[in-house]
């Protein structure tokens, strides 16, 4: 992602939030977001980066279509070395056109080569569409809950994660177990 990308990047965000959390967050709040000052926020982003936070861009055709958003996980109960998707948004012209995916798999990649064991990341407990695609990411609830408000509405959001082969380990699938822990430690 670089400063060109940032009102494309504004855009989705603004329209992937309207779109993904209608009827589960206010309707007025959602209304009011602005790509105008969301562009800012993506700017100042780059302009101040935060170390080993990772910013990428789907394009096609020549037009940014997706981004996607990873770094060292915020979390304080999940070991260190711990990854995480802060965010994952496609236009909504391109849903279920393999962006999405594209994404994923570039932020689960990059996550694993950086040696990071494992990756999580929040996702509201009632966006179904948004579960159903991390599960078929690999990720999996791992019993974490976490309030979130929005305008006076309570939203909560539930954690997924994967563990990740760093790049000199075996392959996790070598071994007995599901992917992700189901403890309510995280990970």
């Amino acid at each position: 992602m670089t400063d060109a990308d940032c009102e494309a990047v504004a855009e989705i965000r603004v329209r992937g939030w309207q779109y993904a959390y209608a009827g589960l967050m206010p309707k007025p709040f959602l209304d009011a977001m602005s790509v105008e000052k969301e562009t800012v926020r993506r700017r100042a982003y780059l302009t101040e980066p935060t170390p080993g936070v990772l910013n990428l861009v789907a394009e096609h055709a020549g037009r940014v279509v997706g981004w996607g958003c990873s770094g060292p996980c915020r979390d304080e109960d999940v070991p260190a070395g711990t990854a995480e998707v802060y965010a994952l948004y496609v236009r909504p012209d391109r849903i279920a056109t393999g962006v999405g995916r594209a994404l994923m798999d570039a932020l689960t990649a990059a996550a694993g080569e950086t040696g990071h064991g494992a990756l999580v990341l929040w996702v509201l407990k009632e966006n179904d569409r948004a579960r159903r695609f991390y599960t078929r990411s690999g990720l999996a609830p791992d019993g974490a809950e976490e309030p979130f408000d929005v305008a006076g509405t309570h939203v909560p959001e539930v954690r997924y994660t994967r563990r990740l082969t760093p790049p000199s380990a075996p392959d996790p699938s070598d071994f007995p177990g599901p992917p992700a822990s189901s403890s309510p430690s995280g990970v």
